[in-house]
């Protein structure tokens, strides 16, 4: 009798352990690879369309970053009269410059407030007249594009529709205003650019640069 219950003890423990053990992993399965960490990574936002050379105008949004100092880092639209408002920095004329050029200056102003600033400016939402191409002349939709950086001249071309029935394409020229504020004028074939595939004649373009494709003479 005695042997029977304990006989009936030992078969209840192992029913009881085998529930409570897993099962092994058949041999060469490899086992349940473990659930990722969640990872939270905070970056910068970035322009998306402009490069170092973008010229800043009216209705464009800046993010201007204050290095250890959030409490001065804010964004800010460029008014129509050209200036922009910051915290500790009131008026500044930001149309015309670079972005670059925008934070020198904004750092030139806060290093009476504060010890080395340290500034970045990046523009968060270019509008501004200085942020568009413009073809005008003889293509099928003559309009403004927005600048998006390394943008070509067949890129402007093909989003207006190609060249019209009378375009005299390798008379094209590019008008691009300059720093001193003079306009200058760059030849451009884009009849041998879209007729035969002279990628030679692909210039990039610039913010501001105006495409005119003029009409053929007859």
């Amino acid at each position: 009798m005695k042997f029977a219950l304990s006989f009936a003890v030992l078969a209840w423990t192992s029913v009881g352990l085998a529930q409570e053990t897993p099962p092994a992993a058949a041999p060469g399965t490899p086992a349940p690879a473990a659930a990722p960490a969640t990872t939270t990574t905070t970056t910068a936002p970035l322009s998306q369309t402009v490069g170092p050379n973008y010229i800043v105008g009216p209705g464009d949004s800046l993010q201007i970053f204050v290095w250890r100092n959030p409490e001065l880092t804010t964004t800010v639209p460029v008014r129509p009269d050209g200036k922009i408002t910051t915290p500790l920095v009131q008026d500044m004329v930001a149309v015309g410059k670079t972005p670059s050029q925008l934070a020198r200056d904004i750092e030139i102003v806060l290093a009476e407030y504060i010890r080395s600033p340290q500034v970045n400016v990046i523009v968060a939402i270019p509008v501004s007249a200085f942020s568009q191409v413009k073809v005008i002349g003889e293509v099928r939709t003559p309009q403004s594009l927005p600048y998006r950086e390394g943008m070509r001249v067949l890129d402007a071309v093909l989003a207006s529709g190609g060249l019209g029935e009378f375009a005299a394409g390798n008379r094209a020229k590019i008008v691009r205003k300059q720093e001193d504020g003079k306009n200058v004028e760059l030849k451009v074939r884009v009849g041998d650019l879209v007729n035969k595939g002279a990628m030679k004649h692909n210039l990039e373009l610039r913010p501001g640069d105006v495409l005119v494709i003029p009409e053929s003479r007859f």
